[in-house]
């Protein structure tokens, strides 16, 4: 069976360091996305709605965005899943702490078009 990993990042400074460690640990593609949570949309801190149709310089600076970065990928067994999840926890650490992250894993029950060199089903059936 595969599986869908789903990941939040809650830095988005260490995209680069998750995608590499990921890469290493034998994913064949990752999706990134930018990404905000609730509380933090309920903080005004997420994604920027006031900007002028003409911003200054200044404008860009006076508020910062802060947003998540959500990865996802297919992987094609349980034992991938694993070292996903090593692979995670080892650049932002125990992800049960606070600030770390949120990673989901789901079965794939079907998938159409994912890997183009035979690497993983298409269809598994």
């Amino acid at each position: 069976m595969m599986y869908l990993v789903l990941f939040v990042l809650h830095d988005p400074e260490r995209i680069n360091e998750i995608m590499t460690a990921w890469d290493e640990a034998g994913v064949s593609g990752i999706t990134v996305l930018a990404s905000a949570g609730l509380g933090r949309l309920h903080q005004k801190a997420a994604l920027r709605d006031d900007f002028p149709l003409i911003p200054y310089l200044s404008d860009l600076f006076d508020h910062e965005e802060v947003l998540n970065r959500t990865l996802f990928t297919i992987v094609k067994d349980e034992d991938m899943v694993n070292k996903v999840v090593a692979a995670t926890q080892s650049i932002v650490g125990d992800l049960n702490q606070p600030n770390t992250g949120m990673l989901v894993v789901l079965p794939v029950l079907q998938a159409y078009g994912l890997d183009r060199q035979n690497d993983l089903p298409i269809n598994p059936g």
